[in-house]
């Protein structure tokens, strides 16, 4: 399995910053209407995700809906810290599958530990759909 052929690339991907504001996050959501969303460092280091779960627990916790009451908080501040596992670049066909399993997507990083992408269950399946149809 050649990852880089069926990963959505970082330039496609959509993600945050852990000093993105929880507004940022909350209208990132909206936008694209994922579930889960790749959190990175200043560095472009994967260093987790954030889920609807995530933003719900935050704005029950702080009592507060307002989308500019939200610029207080840090993407960082409401993630938790139990993310979705991420792989390497030169990961093998069951190392990916095994990780997909379990998570909405799998990000995928290089040797820094930067995020170079993900992969989703949608194109992986696709993957093994043309592999088998090849």
């Amino acid at each position: 399995m050649n990852i880089i052929k069926i990963m959505i690339p970082k330039i496609s991907t959509v993600f945050l910053h852990e000093n993105d504001t929880v507004r940022q996050g909350l209208e990132r959501f909206r936008a694209h209407g994922y579930t889960a969303i790749p959190v990175l460092n200043e560095e472009e280091q994967y260093v987790g995700n954030v889920t609807e779960g995530d933003f719900l627990r935050h704005i029950l916790a702080v009592g507060n809906t307002d989308l500019k009451f939200q610029e207080r908080y840090r993407i960082g501040d409401i993630m938790r810290k139990e993310c979705y596992l991420a792989l390497s670049i030169d990961a093998d066909e069951k190392q990916v599958i095994a990780v997909a399993l379990n998570q909405n997507y799998v990000p995928i990083v290089d040797g820094r530990g930067a995020l170079c992408g993900i992969i989703t269950r949608q194109s992986l399946i696709h993957y093994f759909e043309n592999q088998r149809n090849a």
